[in-house]
């Protein structure tokens, strides 16, 4: 996959946004980049896109742009021109989509049905634009066109929202999800931009549903670990669940049989999609312990631990089933 598609399954949120006035624009991929979102996808739908693109690229040069409503070549030289990293297209435009292939520009075009994703495949393309996504089936429909394409990730745009980006980041061939409610218009053109930092922040937390999994406790040897889920059980009722080299006391209390990772023992914290927490916590300055990556028999990633302790716990990402 293009190293910038990565990038953007790593913030795996995309605001589109339809720009009136570019003197906006900085301020704008401020609030964003502040909102821990550092990524824009500036339509064409207005005169004043290929502006905006240009000063963010210049000023907040952090900021991942895109290009998005591209309808022809010569808005794709445009957008690249001005400073767009990858270009976002509403339909399948063979024109479009060729000169991008050929220029090395990463571009999801806009596919609603097998034929277009069948279209995409024969260009090569990894990832497409699902568009317009709740309103041509949702990600009901994702997952049921994804079953023959194994290969192919989706960026669902049109209709997603804070109520239901949790669910659709919770699929795992979802790259990213595009949407605007974070960067309406009615902000935008009045400068509330402390308003969209905001909601930025709120849509990032609901994507990622962080939440506690569980507790593990490091015990001595496997009797002590045993003993301490019997205690467990008989004192509170979590069922003692003993496992390979672990008993899980509950759903929430894991004893090691022998001491593992972290002083104290670990804390598991949840997550709907960790492939985007890992994205968020590097950018807020965390390091992970790469050797701690644990993946599925189908080579999905389920697991990975903080390089650091915190209070003397190891702490661990897990993907939500």
């Amino acid at each position: 996959m293009h190293a910038v598609l990565e990038e953007l399954g790593k913030i795996g949120i995309v605001p589109v946004i339809k720009i009136d006035d570019a003197e906006k624009a900085v301020p704008l991929a401020k609030a964003l980049r502040d909102g821990g979102i550092p990524c824009a996808e500036i339509t064409f739908r207005t005169a004043q896109g290929e502006e905006a693109i240009r000063r963010i690229h210049k000023e907040v040069p952090e900021v991942l742009l895109g290009a998005g409503t591209v309808l022809t070549v010569d808005q794709v030289k445009k957008a690249a021109d001005a400073g767009a990293r990858f270009i976002v297209s509403p339909g399948f435009n063979p024109k479009v989509v060729g000169y991008c292939i050929e220029q090395g520009i990463p571009i999801t075009p806009g596919c609603s049905n097998p034929s277009d994703i069948e279209a995409a495949l024969e260009f090569g393309l990894e990832v497409i634009k699902f568009f317009p996504a709740e309103q041509s089936g949702g990600l009901e429909y994702i997952k049921a066109v994804a079953a023959p394409f194994g290969a192919v990730k989706f960026m669902p745009t049109g209709g997603i929202n804070a109520g239901n980006i949790a669910k659709y980041c919770s699929y795992d061939r979802i790259l990213a999800c595009g949407g605007s409610w974070m960067v309406g218009a009615d902000l935008i053109n009045s400068g509330n931009f402390s308003a969209v930092t905001a909601l930025c922040r709120e849509a990032l937390r609901t994507a990622l549903g962080f939440h506690i999994a569980h507790v593990g406790i490091n015990a001595e040897n496997e009797a002590e670990a045993l003993r301490a889920a019997g205690l467990f059980e008989a004192l509170f009722g979590f069922a003692a669940k003993p496992g390979n080299s672990s008993v899980f006391a509950g759903e929430g209390i894991e004893i090691m049989k022998t001491p593992y990772l972290g002083k104290n023992g670990h804390i598991a914290v949840g997550t709907n999609n960790i492939t985007m927490a890992m994205g968020c916590l590097e950018r807020m300055g965390c390091r992970f312990n790469t050797e701690s990556l644990k993946k599925d028999a189908g080579g999905r990633l389920i697991a990975v631990y903080l390089a650091d302790e915190i209070a003397g716990f190891a702490v661990h990402l897990m993907q939500k089933k």
